[in-house]
């Protein structure tokens, strides 16, 4: 069987919620690329399997990573950033029609590079990194940092629409992202593993001292 037939037949068994359906087309209508239901589905099994009370978001587009992450974690509290008003409150038209309290998220108006630093440390247990991927080894910075010992980081489109794999992409971000998931996948500090499925997912959990 041929890698497009596995991920075509991955597509199709994907179940997603309506509401995220929903906020998935709100997305697409706002230029807001959305994560894949591949990939949602995988960040929600992730922040499922954490037993995830708090997750924090960098990237909040349209809310569709958010909706996902909460589906995998119906308790956890979510504060999500983006530098877009625009997307923001998107997002919170999202969440408010997926009827989650508005207790449970908070959202920061930003630029991550700006808000991360002021994030209390090792605070988290899900990191999401679905920002600039010009920005991403300094958000996975922030990612180990902000991570509790055992907490888990996640960075969907890590695979840059497959030029990661393609020996011929020379550009400074895909060597940048290369090097990222060659170091992260070796390291020792962290379980580590990455997804080729869709637009790839890298993730990695802290070891507990």
């Amino acid at each position: 069987m041929t890698d497009s037939a596995v991920a075509r037949f991955v597509r199709e068994a994907i179940v997603e919620p309506d509401h995220i359906a929903r906020a998935r087309q709100d997305a697409l209508e706002l230029g807001a690329a959305p994560v894949s239901a591949a990939i949602g589905s995988q960040i929600a099994a992730a922040a499922a399997a954490s037993g995830a009370r708090s997750i924090i978001e960098i990237g909040t587009g349209a809310g569709v990573s958010g909706l996902w992450l909460l589906h995998g974690s119906p308790g956890a509290v979510l504060t999500t950033i983006d530098k877009e008003p625009e997307h923001l409150a998107a997002a919170r038209h999202a969440f408010q029609q997926a009827k989650i309290p508005a207790s449970r998220v908070r959202y920061i108006t930003g630029r991550a590079s700006d808000v991360l630093p002021r994030m209390n440390e090792a605070a988290y247990d899900v990191v999401l990194i679905d920002a600039d991927l010009d920005s991403a080894i300094d958000y996975v910075a922030h990612g180990l940092r902000l991570a509790r010992p055992g907490g888990t980081v996640l960075v969907p489109r890590a695979m840059a629409s497959g030029r990661v794999a393609d020996p011929v992409a020379r550009d400074v971000l895909t060597s940048d992202l290369r090097g990222l998931i060659t170091e992260t996948l070796a390291s020792s500090s962290v379980v580590a593993t990455l997804s080729p499925l869709e637009e790839g997912l890298l993730q990695f959990t802290t070891r507990r001292a």
